[in-house]
C-alpha cells in the first residue's frame, strides 16, 4: 500500500466540500461535488488510493458515513462544538472548513465523536418521532381543554379525554354549541390518530430482534419501563464506550459544569452539553421511581433533606444510570451483520387514517 491520503469533508443539504492532503500537508485536490449518491460515486474514482476521511457530524452525515465507510480506509466524524474550538479563525468558508477538518485528521487531533451502527441509527429515528408525537398529543389535549374554559364548560379534568366521558360532555352539556362541538369532535379525532401511532411505534420497537433481549434485560431493574429501556439502548448504543459511571452521568446531562481559576470554584446548572432525549426520558423516570423502589425512596428522602425535591429528583435520576450502565449487554449481545435482517418499521401501516 502507498501512503495514506487525508479528506476532510465540509458536508451540507446540497453540497460537499472536499479537501485532499497527502502526508506531507501538500494538497493533492480540492473543490465542491453535488451532494447525491451518484456524484459521490464519480467523486471516488478520482481519489488516490488509500484514503481517510473526516466529517462534521450534522444532520446530513449519517446517509454519507454510511455510503462512504466501505471505500475508505478509516472514516471519523468530528465533534461540532470541539471543532469550532480548535479551527476558529476571523475567515470561515467552506473550503477553509474542509481544509481544517482534513488538516486536524492528518495531524491526529480531529475530536472525533461517536457513531452508532446504521441500525441503531434507523431504529433510534423511530424512537424520536415517537417523543415528537408525544409533544403533538400534550398540545392537543391543550386544545381541547382551552375551548371549554373559554366557553365557560365546567368539566372533570382527570375525565376529559377519555372517550366515554368526552362522547357525554359534547351531547349533555348546554353551553356547547354546534361550532365548538365540531371543533372538539376534530381534535379528538386526532388525539386518538396520534395515540394509536405512538403505541404502533412503541410496540414495533419493543418486538424488534434487535432490541428484545437488551430492552427485557433493563426492564429487570426497578423503575425502568419501556421506554426508558429503549431509550438507553437507542440513545447510547454501545455502553462500552462510557469508561464510568460518571462520564455517563455527564453524557445523560444530570450533573453541572464547573468553572476553577486559582482559589474560587463555580459550578453552573444542567450542563446543556447532554443528550436530551436521554435527559429528559431519565429526569421522568426518577420522578417516579421513589413510589416503585423502596431503597431509591430513602435515596430520595435523604437527598431531599439535604435540599429541594429537584436535587433529590437528579440524584435518583444518577442512580438510575447507575443501574443502567451495571446492565450493559454482553459482547455477543448485537448478531453479526449476516444474520441482521432489514429493518422495517410498519407501525405506520397498521394505524388507520
Amino acid at each position: 500500500m502507498g501512503p495514506m491520503y487525508y479528506i476532510g469533508l465540509d458536508v451540507h443539504k446540497r453540497t460537499i466540500s472536499y479537501c485532499v492532503k497527502d502526508v506531507g500537508g501538500k494538497i493533492h485536490s480540492a473543490g465542491s461535488i453535488p451532494a447525491t449518491r451518484l456524484d459521490l460515486d464519480r467523486w471516488l474514482k478520482t481519489l488516490p488510493q488509500p484514503w481517510s476521511a473526516a466529517m462534521e457530524a450534522t444532520v446530513f452525515t449519517g446517509w454519507i458515513y454510511d455510503y462512504l465507510k466501505p471505500h475508505a480506509a478509516s472514516l471519523k466524524v468530528a465533534h461540532p462544538l470541539m471543532l469550532r474550538a480548535i479551527a476558529a479563525a476571523k475567515k470561515k468558508n467552506d473550503r477553509i472548513d474542509a481544509s481544517k477538518i482534513c488538516a486536524c485528521l492528518r495531524c491526529d487531533v480531529l475530536p472525533e465523536c461517536y457513531m452508532a451502527s446504521t441500525e441503531i441509527r434507523e431504529r433510534r429515528r423511530t424512537l424520536r418521532y415517537r417523543n415528537l408525537l408525544v409533544r403533538q398529543m400534550v398540545q392537543t389535549k391543550n386544545k381541547i381543554a382551552v375551548p371549554l374554559m373559554e366557553a365557560g364548560v365546567s368539566y372533570n379534568k382527570q375525565k376529559l379525554h377519555k372517550a366515554g366521558y368526552f362522547r357525554e360532555l359534547l351531547a349533555t352539556n348546554p353551553h356547547i354549541d354546534e361550532g365548538l362541538c365540531s371543533l372538539l369532535r376534530l381534535c379528538r379525532e386526532m388525539l386518538v390518530r396520534l395515540q394509536r401511532t405512538e403505541s404502533a411505534l412503541v410496540r414495533s420497537l419493543e418486538r424488534d430482534f434487535l432490541l428484545m433481549e437488551r430492552v427485557e434485560r433493563l426492564m429487570t431493574i426497578p423503575a425502568v419501563g419501556p421506554i426508558t429501556a429503549l431509550t438507553w439502548a437507542l440513545e447510547i448504543g454501545d455502553v462500552r464506550r462510557l469508561s464510568s459511571i460518571k462520564k455517563a452521568i455527564s453524557y445523560c446531562g444530570l450533573c453541572g459544569a464547573e468553572k476553577s481559576t486559582g482559589s474560587t470554584t463555580q459550578r453552573t446548572p444542567l450542563s446543556k452539553q447532554r443528550n436530551r432525549h436521554l435527559q429528559t426520558t431519565l429526569i421522568e423516570a426518577a420522578k417516579m421511581a421513589p413510589r416503585i423502589n423502596p431503597d431509591l425512596a430513602m435515596l430520595y428522602d435523604r437527598e431531599r433533606q439535604k435540599g429541594n425535591s429537584n436535587r433529590a429528583t437528579l440524584a435518583v435520576a444518577r442512580k438510575l444510570v447507575a443501574y443502567l450502565v451495571a446492565g450493559r449487554p454482553s459482547p455477543a449481545r448485537f448478531p453479526s451483520s449476516k444474520e441482521r435482517k432489514p429493518y422495517r418499521c410498519v407501525a405506520l401501516r397498521k394505524v388507520r387514517t
